[in-house]
């Protein structure tokens, strides 16, 4: 192994054994002690978390213009208690309504895995394929629909990688209607499990489309009415199935209820937005509830795709008393506001301009003709991930930023809309909680989070740091975790935490969190840990750069990683880019992959969790999403070239590749492919399959996370962990 040094860790006063102390330039291979990876432990968020106070939760209004909220103490939560008109905070009294109020008892329970109404009087829940409900005052349960089968159900609640008993439907405002389809699996291929047991496996099948098939998973748009004369009654959209697509997700479900969908205010009608396969192109569709009529007003097209599976629910807005629509595009390259005519769908006139993404519609004043809204990237200077809240009118003029802060901001305004919570914080600052006017002005600060308990225990914060891409133009935004103790005249090995989207990046939110997974705690085992958003990992900066590699998943960022790395290197020298790991799950674990694979003379090792790492062996949507639909070209396709046992016989490095037997979600055959392919070059690797284990490995997790540390320990750093360390059990202080 090469040379390398390691930083001394002393905490509260206890000087750290030789495991973690500086090393010489000739290596000696080191026995770390559980005493270490205790250490290094109660850096995860069990230890951390209740370290910190000052953590407001949300805000309950109450009648009278005030509200109350539940904030964490060192002794405990306490709640408390504002009146925004005398701006004062007080402790709860015994006499204050400071305490949650339960919903009035239903005379009866709603059935397991339903949906209640918006007035708490019915649950609509699945029974045999069709869709019921029933009556929580007087208990009686009526069926909705008949004609259900096993292959063509009622509010299923199916994706593929998704499929439970829970429906999928949208209740309208005044709870007598229901939005929701006939969801549609007939020749839709079959996916298989298998248990793990004494005596005769347990076979779990289920439907589960993949790329290229010829037909995948189709709904058929519906309404139930729930008061009509002669009971209720089913009216059918008039317009052909939709496929089973969402701009906003790789599923149709958004939560419980339906994505892209939305009821007028009067329940009269419904505002859909229709995806084709490829997400090429979008319709925003408007159906009338009682008719089942359906009109198309506008169309949206892309050269990649529309949305993303990351993409904010609920950036349109039907405004029927003005007969407008607040519709959302990227046709610029961002995704910007626009007012169109609700009957026609003519374009009246845009609504934001400039750089940055609109991320939310937070509040929409119809009166006063202003829409609130979050957006990220509008800041010159500023991490384009941080989101701030703004105010603009109808007509795209007034623009005004209200949370001035360099951070991350979190809003919620009071039913009358004259104030609104802010919270912000930065990855490396605490939050920070006020209460603001309308006009973004702080009416007071309600609550500062308070860190000095965890620096007490030699807890540090991570470095946000910027680097250049692959095309040494670009920034990348992401964070650097050290050992508690840095010796920056030492040398240190690198672990690149990997997720490469397209949804979402390595970084993760950009608020403040005392732990993100294993990354302190695993630098304190003697690393650096970075975090970085790649070119193509997250549809939160720009429309180019989200499809900087639309088309070939393959490329997983690996290339902006390694320049990105190299950057900091420069930067920090005491990153050794001699010895660089990396890891990463789901995603990740295809990314992790695929370094391992194409760039293997700069990662050594290499861990890679439930990895999807051919997608003609993972769900539809995503591969047609980001992909594209799947071609053939004689004996090949489109996807071989990007699938990871194409390349697995480049690997040079130490690779582990980690899988749950039951994973639903990623198919083990996806790291099955790979360790043949492994195998056929005879490639030395690690396997690990875990026979029980889902696609986030549940109880299992521990036991991984320890085996993670194992693993870099031994290959990375040349040392010998502590034997069968037991996670969960970290020494006192």
């Amino acid at each position: 192994m090469r040379a390398f040094a390691l930083v001394a860790l002393v905490a509260l006063g206890v000087v750290a054994p030789a495991a973690l102390t500086a090393q010489h330039e000739m290596h000696h291979p080191t026995q770390l002690t559980a005493t270490d990876y205790a250490r290094a432990e109660r850096m995860l968020g069990a230890g951390v978390a209740p370290l910190m106070s000052g953590q407001m939760g949300p805000a309950a209004w109450l009648p009278d213009g005030r509200f109350w909220y539940r904030v964490s103490t060192p002794a405990g939560p306490v709640n408390k208690i504002v009146d925004p008109a005398t701006r004062t905070v007080r402790v709860c009294a015994e006499a204050d309504p400071c305490r949650a109020t339960p919903t009035p008892p239903l005379a009866h329970q709603p059935p397991r895995n339903s949906s209640v109404s918006p007035d708490r009087a019915r649950a609509a829940f699945i029974r045999e394929y069709n869709l019921w409900v029933k009556d929580l005052r007087t208990g009686v349960e009526t069926k909705l629909t008949s004609d259900g089968t096993e292959e063509f159900g009622y509010a299923t609640n199916n994706a593929g990688w998704v499929h439970s008993d829970s429906p999928v439907l949208t209740w309208s405002p005044d709870s007598k209607q229901i939005a929701t389809f006939q969801h549609d699996g007939r020749g839709v291929g079959n996916m298989y499990l298998t248990s793990t047991n004494v005596g005769n496996p347990r076979l779990q099948a289920w439907k589960y489309p993949l790329p290229g098939d010829s037909v995948i998973f189709r709904i058929s748009r519906i309404v139930v009415s729930l008061e009509t004369p002669n009971g209720p009654t089913v009216t059918r959209l008039q317009m052909p199935p939709d496929q089973h697509r969402s701009t906003v997700a790789d599923h149709i479900a958004c939560g419980s209820a339906i994505c892209d969908m939305e009821w007028y205010p009067d329940a009269s009608q419904l505002l859909f937005i229709s995806s084709s396969r490829d997400h090429k192109q979008a319709w925003v569709r408007i159906a009338d509830a009682r008719t089942g009529a359906v009109r198309t007003i506008i169309e949206e097209k892309s050269e990649t795709h529309i949305g993303d599976a990351g993409f904010p629910e609920g950036l349109f807005r039907a405004l029927p008393a003005s007969n407008e629509l607040i519709w959302w595009s990227q046709r610029d390259g961002w995704t910007q506001l626009y007012l169109h005519d609700l009957t026609t769908g003519r374009l009246k006139n845009r609504i934001t301009t400039g750089s940055g993404n609109v991320t939310g519609l937070v509040r929409i004043d119809e009166r006063a003709r202003r829409i609130y809204f979050t957006a990220a990237g509008r800041e010159a200077g500023r991490d384009p991930y941080f989101t701030h809240l703004y105010r603009i009118g109808f007509d795209g003029r007034g623009l005004t930023l209200l949370t001035p802060e360099v951070a991350n901001h979190t809003v919620a305004f009071s039913p009358d809309g004259k104030f609104f919570t802010n919270t912000y914080s930065t990855p490396n600052t605490p939050p920070v909680t006020v209460l603001r006017d309308i006009n973004g002005r702080v009416v007071r600060e309600l609550e500062r989070a308070d860190v000095s308990r965890l620096t007490a225990v030699g807890w540090t914060p991570p470095k946000p740091v910027i680097v250049k891409a692959r095309d040494g133009v670009t920034d990348l935004y992401g964070l650097m975790f050290t050992p508690t103790l840095l010796d920056s005249t030492k040398k240190y090995p690198v672990i690149n935490y990997i997720y490469p989207g397209p949804q979402g990046g390595s970084v993760g939110s950009r608020a403040f969190t005392a732990a993100r997974g294993d990354h302190r705690a695993l630098a304190e085992l003697g690393f650096i840990v970075v975090a970085i958003d790649g070119m193509g990992s997250s549809p939160a900066r720009s429309k180019a750069f989200h499809d900087a590699y639309y088309g070939r998943m393959g490329d997983n960022t690996i290339p902006d990683q390694v320049a990105g790395m190299q950057d900091l290197a420069r930067q920090y020298p005491f990153i050794d880019l001699e010895r660089v790991g990396i890891w990463g799950h789901s995603g990740g674990g295809f990314a992790t992959a695929t370094a391992m694979f194409r760039a293997p003379d700069f990662f050594d090792v290499g861990i890679a969790e439930s990895g999807n790492h051919d997608n003609r062996n993972y769900e539809d949507d995503w591969g047609e999403r980001y992909q594209g639909l799947l071609t053939r070209t004689g004996s090949t396709d489109n996807y071989a070239a990007e699938a990871n046992q194409t390349h697995a016989a480049q690997l040079k490095g130490r690779l582990f590749l980690i899988h749950g037997m039951m994973d639903d979600n990623v198919p083990p055959s996806n790291t099955l492919l790979v360790a043949e392919a492994l195998m056929r070059a005879n490639r030395d690797f690690d396997l690990l399959m875990l026979p029980s284990a889902r696609h986030g490995f549940g109880v299992d997790g521990a036991y991984i996370m320890r085996r993670r540390w194992d693993y870099f320990v031994q290959h990375l750093q040349g040392n010998t962990p502590p034997r069968e360390y037991r996670m969960g059990r970290p020494q006192p202080r």
